[in-house]
């Protein structure tokens, strides 16, 4: 920590930021994915089966916070970070990745094809008993959630009042850098924080600084033989460093790091 801002810590980032390009590809992409967004129902988007070896999921859910001003939260990051994640993953990695997530709400009867779900801004979600109960349904017939881009103690709140609900036997922990999911492929820091791009401005010496809410920490839900089966990025998030992976302004060892992570998290998920 360097300083504080109307009492909110900052972190200094960088001073020499590699500048990224958005591709001609990229853009037809995120164009072509916004309208089929702007046009057509949450679940309309990306709902062929699932074809590819690794097929991402994105749940759905109400807000308890109405919608943001031009997308559900749910989607909030949705094209550009699924856009950036896949083809990451692609290089990465040698698994069969699909190009795009799958849209899903807990009730639906496919979800149980797609065993990695993201959930964005769970600070903002408002789960029902039955979207609750197919929950526990989900990570107890093999799903995994990855948890992001969420931040202090309200959004905390609402996300922990819904997983307590769902999983009343099983405690969220804090997760050690010991834990196999910090160590499967890559060997993970949990010492540095992934922050969103909206929290970045750039100092008056030319640094790049963020402005945070609070630590970085990691928490996980285990099921009763010790496998994870929600993994939780608090006071962090990987949604925009996937999203903003060609921003001039976003750090490159922040997307990197998220790359890192997602590669840990898919690995961990398909193997235990």
């Amino acid at each position: 920590m360097t300083s504080d801002i109307a009492g909110a810590p900052f972190l200094t980032i960088q001073s020499a930021m590699t500048v990224r390009r958005v591709t001609t590809a990229r853009i037809a992409y995120r164009v072509g994915l916004l309208a089929a967004f702007a046009w057509a129902s949450p679940g309309a988007i990306a709902q062929s089966s699932p074809q590819a070896e690794f097929h991402p999921g994105r749940l759905i859910y109400a807000s308890n916070q109405g919608e943001s001003a031009w997308r559900p939260w749910w989607a909030i990051d949705y094209p550009e970070a699924e856009y950036h994640l896949t083809r990451g993953l692609t290089r990465l990695t040698t698994l069969d990745v699909a190009e795009d997530s799958r849209h899903l709400r807990l009730t639906d009867e496919d979800i149980f094809d797609y065993p990695w779900l993201l959930a964005q801004q769970a600070g903002r979600w408002r789960l029902t008993d039955t979207e609750i109960a197919r929950l526990q349904e989900y990570v107890s017939r093999g799903g995994f959630v990855v948890i992001d881009d969420f931040h202090g103690e309200v959004d905390w709140q609402v996300m922990s009042d819904a997983l307590r609900r769902a999983f009343p036997d099983w405690p969220i922990l804090r997760l050690p850098e010991t834990h196999a999911l910090m160590n499967v492929l890559y060997d993970l820091d949990q010492g540095t924080q992934i922050p969103g791009r909206r929290h970045l401005y750039r100092a008056a010496n030319g640094n790049i600084e963020a402005q945070l809410w609070g630590p970085a920490q990691w928490y996980g839900i285990h099921d009763n033989d010790g496998r994870l089966v929600v993994a939780i990025n608090f006071n962090m998030d990987m949604g925009d460093a996937w999203e903003h992976a060609d921003d001039p302004v976003y750090p490159v060892p922040m997307t990197s790091l998220a790359y890192r992570f997602a590669v840990n998290y898919i690995i961990y998920a398909m193997t235990h």
